[in-house]
């Protein structure tokens, strides 16, 4: 397997609108998409651009939210996730199982709309880590 860039920070956040003044007012971001729900994984997401890579904000949709739990543990919100390009995500998923790392769940459509699957923090120096292989044309 070989891994490619780092696409995006995932932060949770209670307010996606909050953090979209966080970032535009405070640290000058300009270059903000428009929020989106993604019900397949119980999130509202909005992109922000920075020169080399990408924060995803991501808001819980209900309590059924796995964000929610995150966000009981830390209601002001923080870094969630990273997440690393790779060329294919079957492979890149059978290499990390056969290293003996938790994978979390099959893989399936990010908010990227490519394939993505996670992997236990417990197995990636307490990091919470997304793999997503790399959108087309990229």
């Amino acid at each position: 397997m070989k891994l490619g860039r780092l696409n995006h920070i995932g932060v949770a956040t209670p307010s996606i609108e909050a953090s979209i003044a966080l970032y535009r007012d405070v640290l000058g971001a300009t270059k903000i998409h428009a929020p989106f729900d993604l019900p397949a994984q119980g999130v509202k997401v909005c992109f922000v651009d920075t020169p080399n890579t990408q924060i995803e904000l991501i808001e819980p949709l209900g309590e059924a939210s796995p964000i929610h739990g995150f966000l009981a543990k830390n209601p002001a919100g923080g870094q969630h996730h990273v997440c690393y390009e790779v060329p294919d995500i079957h492979a890149a998923k059978a290499w990390f199982e056969a290293k003996g790392t938790k994978v979390l769940g099959e893989p399936r459509i990010g908010a990227h709309g490519t394939l993505i699957f996670f992997v236990h923090p417990k197995d990636m120096g307490g990091v919470l880590t997304e793999i997503m292989e790399t959108p087309k044309g990229h």
